[in-house]
């Protein structure tokens, strides 16, 4: 037996308290001083490793019997409510600071069945209708054990997994906490893998995967959430082909931004597949872009989509890696031989965000989403007949060149035309 004063020995004797305190007329919200006591104490590494499994069964034992006095018991004034979501709340500190660092501790939990009496009481503080602080932080102290039990612990994430997709991660990513959100896609960042990637990929609806993408644009700053876009949603073709088809175009526009970014700083490469989609979106939805020409649809959600497909299609075309699959796509530098005449015309026929001025001096042009689009369009023409004589010959033929001269003015709406066109026409 450990000897009082060693770590083995106090744990043993606060196990004993906790023991008393169940059997007191006091309850289980009698164990919660004992149980801070503990929280305590896991913080230090010698007090994890001495811990046993039958201390951890006593808290098992803790969490079913107070999830059975909430379901069962009165729990109806807010008062006693809160006793037992405060208990829960140390409780699963407790567990979370005895998991950290600690292999041994993180499979006696799992292997005792706490990874299941977690997610059934998520299930349960999901469910109960109530504005008590006290159940968020239940709620996000569960999340937070859970992230720990699966940090470095395959097995745990694999159960952890298996037990909650899809239906309890998008009950969490969709709460409108924002700490759940991003504690549960800490979880969920933890347990994606190769394969649970395919699971996520072929999931009905793409329900999961669409959610993490809305929660990281309400909270752009969750490192978790981006984290999962881009480690993983991004490096898959054919999951952002799906999401981009049941996206609104405010969401295709962050997509893209994210997608931009990613490519810009050189983490993702995107493949033939991809770059032929996104190709293909442009051709489709480049003339959208002439409603920007009103004042009144300098904010068309369309027309701004079209404005950042372009920003992208003219990063993938200044790699080699894309270039020549977009050189080889029939109808993309047609469609941008178009679009700038078109923008150029509109810009002629009366003033607006595409006419060609020397003092951009309104902050309703220095600001506006258009500005750089016609730069943004030679840029792209000049790569894509990059060492590529067929397409020369294409722009030749459908009299760009003369269109592309008539560009090479002082432009304060497409700073660096002046660079970019008289580059192409050599």
């Amino acid at each position: 037996m450990a000897a009082l004063g060693t770590p083995a020995g106090e744990l043993r004797a606060l196990a004993e308290q906790l023991k008393a305190a169940e059997e007191q007329a006091a309850g289980l919200p009698g164990c919660l001083a004992t149980v801070k006591r503990m929280t305590s104490l896991f913080r230090d590494e010698a007090y994890r490793e001495a811990a046993t499994e039958s201390l951890f069964q006593k808290f098992l034992n803790i969490l079913k019997k107070t999830s059975h006095d909430i379901v069962c018991k009165d729990t109806s004034t807010a008062a006693h409510l809160d006793s037992y979501l405060v208990l829960l709340s140390e409780c699963f500190r407790c567990l979370r600071n005895a998991c950290v660092q600690c292999a041994r501790n993180q499979n006696i939990m799992r292997n005792l069945g706490l990874i299941e009496e977690s997610l059934q009481l998520i299930q349960l503080l999901h469910k109960l209708e109530t504005d008590l602080e006290s159940l968020l932080t239940a709620f996000r102290c569960s999340l937070q054990f859970l992230g720990n039990i699966a940090t470095g612990n395959r097995d745990s994430q694999n159960r952890i997994w298996k037990l909650a997709f899809p239906s309890q991660f998008l009950n969490c990513i969709n709460h409108q906490d924002e700490k759940i959100n991003g504690y549960c896609c800490m979880i969920l960042s933890t347990c994606l893998n190769s394969e649970t990637m395919k699971e996520l990929c072929e999931e009905n609806d793409l329900n999961t995967a669409l959610a993490v993408l809305r929660a990281y644009r309400r909270h752009p700053e969750s490192e978790w959430m981006f984290l999962i876009v881009t480690n993983h949603l991004l490096k898959c073709p054919e999951l952002v082909k799906a999401m981009y088809a049941k996206l609104s175009n405010q969401e295709r526009t962050m997509l893209l931004e994210l997608l931009l970014s990613e490519i810009g700083g050189k983490n993702l490469a995107v493949n033939e597949e991809l770059a032929t989609f996104l190709a293909s979106c442009f051709q489709e939805k480049c003339q959208a872009v002439l409603k920007l020409a009103s004042a009144e649809n300098h904010e068309d959600e369309e027309a701004l989509m079209t404005v950042r497909l372009l920003d992208v299609l003219c990063e993938m075309t200044s790699n080699t890696g894309q270039l020549e699959c977009l050189q080889a796509c029939p109808r993309l530098l047609e469609e941008a031989v178009t679009i700038l005449r078109l923008t150029h015309l509109s810009g002629k026929q009366t003033t607006n965000i595409f006419s060609a001025i020397h003092s951009a001096t309104g902050p309703e042009y220095i600001s506006h989403p258009a500005v750089g689009f016609k730069s943004h369009l030679i840029r792209l023409i000049g790569n894509l007949c990059y060492k590529n004589k067929t397409n020369q010959d294409k722009v030749y033929e459908l009299d760009g060149i003369p269109l592309i001269l008539d560009n090479c003015s002082i432009d304060d709406n497409n700073p660096c035309i002046l660079l970019i066109a008289p580059c192409f026409c050599k």
